[in-house]
């Protein structure tokens, strides 16, 4: 048999496999669980804070960008392909360019105007998210340790003026810029979990962090021990938790629930189980649920972390 006949018949099983191929691609894609409703969001949760739809926006966006870089590689590709492959009757070396300026500075000028475009609305958006009010609604203090989560609420939890009129020695350690805008009275109460705690309605493991719906919530997330970082997945926003650095953002919850959070920051042997759950009522429930804590005997605050740095100390003196 001919060379060229032994070609053609190795390209036969090819062709007949093709079919099945594109076929279980088909399947694949299909078969993910997912709806034409979650489609838009390309993998994104179904946002429950308001200020997530600016991170969803942002998600979108660059994977608009992508898609359109990747049509206009995958073009050329194919073009360069069927236009310049090689003639069954031409067998000599095609001419060869070393140079050629227009394509070497489009190469070089499209990558950097594509990066510009992504890093402009990344620090927009970034910026605005990361932006404190002077005086938010509700201040909680997210603890983070090896392995669970402590959440002290300071609030003014009596309704009295005169009661915690002092930080306590608990909080000493928050730079003074969040003290300035504690609530006048916070006496405060808190939760805290351990890897085994569960939640007692769902039995999702963790404890449970109450949120009220509408109302704005500044997190002041400290550490007593390593790196954390607190994300609640249908925030769409995480933040790392640091020992001697504080970090803070504000969301302003939009749809009751019961929520996932975890830990997304590798923290030791049982990061796994650094779990929590986040629930979202209304701010009378959410009041009412602060009262059972006090109650409980929760009331007061835990440890929120080891004193700060002597370089966040000194940063925190000069946005004073």
């Amino acid at each position: 048999m001919s060379p060229n006949g032994s070609d053609r018949s190795s390209r036969r099983p090819m062709r007949r496999k093709l079919p099945q191929v594109l076929t279980a691609g088909l399947i694949l894609a299909t078969a993910t669980g997912c709806t034409y409703r979650d489609f838009p969001r390309l993998g994104m949760p179904t946002p429950v804070t308001e200020e997530a739809p600016r991170i969803l926006s942002l998600w979108q966006g660059s994977w608009a960008a992508a898609l359109i870089t990747g049509i206009l590689v995958w073009g050329l590709i194919v073009w360069s392909v069927i236009f310049h492959r090689r003639s069954r009757t031409k067998v000599e070396v095609p001419p060869q360019t070393r140079y050629n300026m227009p394509i070497e500075a489009l190469y070089t000028v499209v990558p950097l105007i594509i990066v510009s475009v992504l890093f402009y609305f990344t620090a927009r958006d970034e910026s605005k998210l990361i932006s404190l009010e002077d005086k938010p609604a509700h201040t909680i203090n997210v603890v983070g340790y090896q392995w669970s989560w402590g959440f002290n609420y300071v609030e003014n939890v009596d309704g009295s003026s005169t009661t915690g009129a002092k930080v306590p020695s608990e909080l000493a350690d928050i730079p003074q810029k969040f003290q300035d805008d504690f609530p006048a009275g916070a006496e405060g109460v808190y939760d805290a979990g351990i890897p085994g705690t569960k939640n007692p309605q769902n039995g999702n493991p963790g404890p449970t962090l109450w949120l009220p719906k509408g109302e704005k919530v500044r997190f002041v997330l400290t550490s007593r021990d390593v790196i954390h970082s607190f994300w609640v997945v249908p925030f769409l926003m995480k933040q790392d938790v640091i020992p001697g650095h504080t970090n803070a953002f504000e969301v302003t919850p939009n749809r009751e629930g019961t929520f996932m959070g975890k830990c997304a920051e590798l923290c030791g042997v049982d990061h796994s189980r650094m779990l929590f759950n986040v629930k979202v009522v209304s701010p009378e429930r959410y009041q009412q649920h602060l009262k059972e804590l006090a109650e409980k005997g929760q009331d007061g605050y835990i440890p929120s972390g080891i004193e700060l740095t002597d370089p966040a100390r000194n940063a925190e003196k000069k946005q004073l």
